[in-house]
């Protein structure tokens, strides 16, 4: 079973740290979509959707080499500060960033998403390989 929380925007502007629009260091502008919870077998897991529309094909003018610092960022700058803020207990935080929204589950060929996984630990995100 998923436990989802959709629209979490509107949620984390009201926390003390309320901000939509990330700094990354690609320079690319992102933004918070979503914040989905989620159980994967025993574990608890947070997605944090971004949207950067400079990763788009053939458009695009950010590759994935050139957005891999963002994950690290997002995760340690922005996810960190929302589990706590929200007292959150998970296990693995995922960082996702697509061009335009798409939503969590389906699949558009159209689209360009990226995806990095972390575990939280207490002196920052941790790269996790699945």
């Amino acid at each position: 079973m998923r436990g989802w929380v959709r629209g979490c925007v509107s949620v984390f502007c009201l926390s003390a740290t309320c901000a939509i629009a990330q700094e990354v260091p690609s320079g690319q502008p992102v933004s918070l979509s979503e914040v989905l919870l989620d159980a994967v077998g025993t574990e608890s897991w947070v997605r944090f959707r971004f949207i950067a529309p400079e990763i788009a094909k053939g458009a695009g003018t950010i590759s994935y080499a050139e957005a891999e610092g963002d994950f690290q960022a997002l995760c340690d700058g922005f996810a960190l500060t929302y589990i706590i803020d929200f007292e959150l207990a998970v296990d693995v935080v995922v960082i996702s960033l697509m061009d335009r929204p798409v939503p969590f589950g389906t699949s558009d060929p159209e689209a360009t998403q990226f995806f990095e996984a972390f575990r939280p630990e207490t002196n920052g995100c941790v790269w996790e390989a699945f």
